[in-house]
Formats: structure tokens, C-alpha cells, sequence
């Protein structure tokens, strides 16, 4: 037995805690769907009404809010949710929690969630506790299974939580969690300012300019891919070894993620030498979801690839790779597949199709390495804001488990 600590139907707590239903800290109440017949609104009424789809953890979306009809929102009135309420969604996405807005105070919400109300201890504290893992673990097993997916409001009014004792030992282990949580929304915002910044920035630096010339992937470029004839099957994939294959899978955010590849045996990789990959390839999936474009900006191991990807390079360095993949991350090489499918959805990239596109660039590659470096430097911003947020999101999940046992404790 650990000092300080008792044994629970939950795990080990500190001897001052105490194990909780939920319906000993709170109501659990439902919400409550239109009367048959009748439909939500997308014209503003004075009676805002809270879906599922609206919900996000900790908060409502207020972009797509849908209202109640003024003569149908009498029939539904006592199943509104207030701010010092918590939601739960209990049908389709299950055990998303937060909070609803002050201006969305006193809204009707769906009967796919239910909300706590009257709460006994601190809100905050009770949150996170039905955001970790001791709840949406409890949730994911005790859902019924079906077309939709749903948990009934007696399961959660007997989940069970440890809960301090001392009110203030809530609201401290509450705040170190929002900190985190606040850190989270912040890098989360910074992210989506920087990626707009480059979406703008990419459709005004490659937007022809009027010293530019026409580049063509059939002459300027060879496009290389396994022949099919050669039979590479997933039973040849392995999880280690010397020879790395990559798949339209292992594409992450412009780059591959080598953590996700597979290897293959040395015969395979020495096959084909047009595919064994080099630093500033170019890579373009061609089955499957078509389209998805990465950069090789490093080789941790001698790589080849499988038959769903094509390898583009530029013949006697007639243009800037780097640029060549901008290009191809850009509106402007979605508009030609777009132009390829016609309107109806393509599962494959044909080689005779790809070779006819056409992009512009500055003659002088000077001046392609320079666009080109610009969005890199822009990416590598943003890359490195998402690897501090998953940090923080790591972050989150060790002191959640932590803080809400008992086993750090803050007072």
C-alpha cells in the first residue's frame, strides 16, 4: 500500500478523497428533440438550440447555431442548458463535454446530450474528470451499438470519480488544467493564423507573373513509378529492416513520415533504380486518394516506392524541385485534376493524363529557389507550432492522470 493512499473501486486515491457517482454531485438531465412535424430554422429566432455537430470539447460553436420556430418553442422549453451547466453528448459522437457560451445561455439543446446541472462541486474539476480517460474509457465500453451509437442517461448518472474533498484542492488542480487547455486554444489559433497567411502567400507568389515561362511534366520532367509487372504485395511489407518503402500512406503534411513506413527486402529496393528515391524528390500518389504531394528533404535509409506513388524530377535541372512541389501543393494543380475528373470522382492517375500538365515559373531558377524558400521557411514555422502543440497535448493527458488520482498533489 502506498502512505496516503486507499484502495477504490476505481484505483488508488488519496485516504482524504472520496469516490463519487455522478448523480450524487449533480443532475443529470436530457435534452429534447422538435415535435414530429416540425423542423429547425436557419433564420434567427429568439431560441438558439444546441446539436451535437455544434459541440466541441470545452465549448459550442456558434457558426452554424440553428434556431427554434417561435410557436413550437413553448412545447420545449424546460429542456434548455444554462452556463453553469455541463453537456455530454450521449448519441452518434459520444462523451463530448464542455460548456455552453454566455450568449447561448438559456438555448434548447438536442436530445442527443444530456447536461449536469445543479453541480455540487467545482464545474471545472468535474470536466476534466469526465474528459479524461476514467470516463471516455467508461463511455466507449458502455455504449449500446447500432446505426448510432448511444449512452443512456442512467450509465452516466452511476459513473464514478474520485473527487478531493476540500473544494479549494478542486479548483486548484481545475486551474492548472485550464492553463494548459488555454496554452492549447492559443497555439491552436496561432496555427490556423499561419496557415491562412500561407495559403494567401502561396496564391500570390505563384501566380504567374509576366516574365515567366511554361513548364510541361512530359518534356521538362521524367515521372517514374513501380511497374506493375514487378508484383510488390503487402505480404513482402516488413517491420524492420535496412530498405524503407514508401507508400501514399506515409505522406504527412507535404513530407513522409518515416515512423509510418514499411521496409522491403534489398532485391526489391534494387530492382528499379529509377524509384529508389533521392534528397528533393518530388512524390505524387497516383491510386487511392490522388493527388497528395510530398517532398524528400531527407533520407534516413536507402528508399524505394510502392506502385501508388509517382517520382517527379526535372530533366537537366530545367526547374526547382522545391517550387515543382509548391506548385503541386497549390489550387492550381487541384484545378487540373479537377478538369481530369470531369465532375465525377478518379481513383487513379494516369500517366498519360499527368504528363500533360502544365505550370509557369521565373526563367531563372534563382528566383524559383527564392519563392520556394519563402513558403519552406513558412512551413517549418508551422511545422514547429504543431510540434509544440503536441507537446502541450501530451502534456495535458500526463497531468490529467496525475491531478485527477491524486497521486501529485497540488494543496
Amino acid at each position: 500500500m502506498v502512505k496516503g493512499m486507499k484502495h477504490t473501486e476505481i484505483g488508488l486515491i488519496p485516504d482524504d478523497w472520496e469516490v463519487k457517482t455522478i448523480d450524487e454531485l449533480a443532475q443529470v438531465k436530457s435534452g429534447k428533440r422538435l415535435p414530429l412535424g416540425n423542423s429547425l430554422s436557419v433564420k434567427e429566432t429568439p431560441y438558439p438550440y444546441i446539436r451535437v455537430a455544434d459541440m466541441v470539447t470545452g465549448n459550442v460553436l456558434l457558426d452554424n447555431i440553428m434556431y427554434v420556430p417561435i410557436n413550437v418553442y413553448p412545447r420545449i422549453k424546460n429542456y434548455r442548458i444554462f452556463t453553469d451547466d455541463i453537456f455530454i453528448s450521449v448519441a452518434g459522437t459520444l462523451g463530448v463535454v464542455g460548456f455552453t457560451p454566455k450568449k447561448l445561455n438559456g438555448a434548447n439543446l438536442t436530445e442527443n446530450a444530456n447536461r449536469l446541472t445543479e453541480i455540487k462541486c467545482n464545474k471545472e474539476f468535474l470536466f476534466h474528470i469526465l474528459n479524461s480517460s476514467l470516463i471516455q474509457n467508461k463511455i466507449n465500453s458502455e455504449k449500446t451499438l447500432g446505426a448510432q451509437p448511444k449512452l443512456a442517461l442512467t450509465r452516466i448518472r452511476k459513473f464514478i470519480i474520485p473527487l478531493p474533498k476540500e473544494r479549494k484542492e478542486q479548483v486548484a488542480i481545475a486551474q492548472v488544467l485550464d492553463d494548459i487547455d488555454a496554452s492549447v486554444i492559443t497555439l491552436e489559433k496561432l496555427i490556423a493564423k499561419k496557415q491562412g497567411i500561407r495559403t494567401g502567400s502561396i496564391r500570390q507568389l505563384l501566380n504567374p507573373k509576366r516574365n515567366w515561362i511554361e513548364y510541361n511534366l512530359g518534356k521538362d520532367a521524367t515521372l517514374k513509378a513501380r511497374i506493375g509487372w514487378q508484383g510488390l504485395t503487402k505480404s513482402e511489407y516488413k517491420n524492420t529492416g535496412d530498405f524503407y518503402l514508401v507508400t501514399g500512406t506515409d505522406f504527412s503534411s507535404g513530407n513522409i513520415d518515416w515512423k509510418n513506413c514499411v521496409y522491403v527486402e534489398e532485391n526489391r529496393y534494387s530492382q528499379d533504380k529509377n524509384i529508389q528515391l533521392k534528397i528533393n524528390d518530388v512524390l505524387v500518389t497516383k491510386d487511392g486518394t490522388i493527388g497528395k504531394v510530398a517532398l524528400v528533404r531527407e533520407l534516413k535509409k536507402p528508399t524505394t516506392l510502392n506502385s501508388g506513388v509517382f517520382v517527379i524530377r526535372a530533366i537537366n535541372n530545367s526547374f526547382d524541385p522545391k517550387f515543382l512541389f509548391y506548385i503541386l501543393s497549390s489550387k492550381i494543380f487541384k484545378d487540373f485534376l479537377d478538369q481530369l475528373s470531369a465532375g465525377s470522382t478518379i481513383n487513379h492517375l494516369y500517366q498519360k493524363d499527368f504528363v500533360n500538365f502544365k505550370f509557369f515559373a521565373p526563367k531563372e531558377i534563382k528566383e524559383q529557389k527564392r519563392i520556394a524558400q519563402i513558403l519552406s521557411d513558412m512551413d517549418e514555422e508551422i511545422l514547429a507550432l504543431e510540434a509544440k502543440l503536441k507537446k502541450q497535448k501530451q502534456l495535458k493527458q500526463s497531468m490529467m492522470q496525475v491531478l485527477l488520482t491524486g497521486k501529485i498533489r497540488l494543496l
